[in-house]
């Protein structure tokens, strides 16, 4: 039997989501909620930039879309800048009685040390109530920081640190509020940008760092972080807009948890907006962007994730990965215990619905 599904959202990650719902046998669409007002009574074919019609329109109220009783949501609606409105959004869809898997509130993910109780009881306490669970993921942070990490340490007779890096060019990214607002790209670098405000990056990817540091079974003492960025010399144009001189066009930042002293567990991002840009950098393992997870220990290890696309560059790869990884997820958290779940308590999700013959499949995007 199918698990009905609905799904809040049609962004960057949203549409991609979506388009995964469609074409997945395992799962059966009943709705689609969308926040702009031109999108309302689109086809969810059409918002999912697939070339097909799913006879399922779009709603802009998510008491109508769960009024056509689904077992889950997708929730990939922004929660970056709208942290207290996502979160009240997941409380009323567990609180119908429905599970909610999502690329957003990220925080989420694992949110125990890293936010005050009072943001994420009531969303434990109405999932405990109806019985219906919540698991928010995506890559980064997601399987390439915790996942593929977890994995590689089993392997281990000792671990002395966990790395996890994203190393990217995110000139073709096209999200202007992630861009201009969150991470401060062509902003003036006398500004300081949502992101890197006090405190923001350690509790951004404090959920990893726990997570992870629980998946070893280590307690962190703290977490701290750092950051260096670079202006531009000269004007040039990316996917969002342009770029002016002075502009903010390449940023490194590092969130460790410290263990003793020690910074056990550590992730590192390195964004450029071209690829000449901080050679001295550490560079991706392909053209464009890749993620790497480096282990210190016996055995070490450097396993390098470079994913590809037959319909976009390196930045639509990944943001397609996050997607899968949130799609294929969906049965095994309706089939989980209530309350917020997270990679430590699902069963290995393998894309068990997802073999598709070669030449048969329907383009994304």
């Amino acid at each position: 039997m199918s698990v009905r599904v609905a799904h809040v959202g049609t962004g960057n990650v949203g549409k991609l989501a979506l388009a995964g719902i469609i074409g997945n046998p395992a799962l059966e669409l009943t709705g689609v909620c969308v926040s702009t007002e031109s999108k309302v009574g689109r086809d969810a074919g059409e918002l999912a930039g697939l070339d097909l019609t799913t006879g399922i329109t779009a709603v802009g109220d998510l008491d109508a879309l769960l009024a056509t009783r689904p077992d889950c949501v997708v929730y990939c609606a922004m929660g970056d800048t709208r942290l207290h409105e996502a979160l009240e959004d997941c409380r009323r869809i567990l609180e119908a009685g429905v599970n909610v898997v999502g690329s957003a509130p990220g925080l989420l993910q694992y949110p125990w040390k890293v936010l005050p109780a009072k943001f994420f009881a009531p969303i434990q306490a109405a999932a405990e109530k109806t019985g219906a669970s919540i698991f928010v993921t995506g890559v980064d942070p997601g399987f390439a920081t915790d996942l593929i990490p977890l994995a590689v340490a089993s392997t281990c007779q000792r671990v002395e640190q966990v790395r996890c890096m994203e190393i990217a060019d995110y000139a073709t990214y096209d999200g202007s509020t992630v861009m201009y607002d969150v991470m401060g790209f062509g902003r003036p670098i006398e500004e300081v940008p949502m992101l890197l405000q006090p405190g923001v990056l350690a509790i951004a990817w404090g959920t990893a760092i726990r997570q992870l540091a629980a998946g070893l079974g280590i307690e962190v003492d703290e977490i701290t972080d750092s950051y260096e960025r670079v202006a531009a010399t000269e004007e040039f144009d990316i996917a969002v807009g342009t770029v002016p001189v002075g502009g903010v066009v390449a940023l490194r930042f590092e969130v460790r948890g410290m263990v003793a002293g020690h910074p056990a567990i550590v992730v590192e991002h390195v964004t450029r907006l071209r690829e000449d840009l901080c050679p001295e950098w550490p560079q991706p393992a392909q053209p464009g962007g890749s993620y790497r997870v480096e282990i210190t220990g016996e055995p070490s290890y450097v396993v390098d994730i470079c994913p590809t696309s037959r319909a976009g560059d390196h930045n639509y790869a990944a943001i397609l990965a996050a997607a899968g990884r949130i799609v294929n997820a969906v049965p095994a958290v309706v089939a989980a215990a209530p309350g917020i779940r997270t990679t430590l308590d699902l069963p290995l999700v393998t894309g068990a619905a997802v073999y598709t013959p070669p030449n048969t499949a329907q383009p994304v995007g």
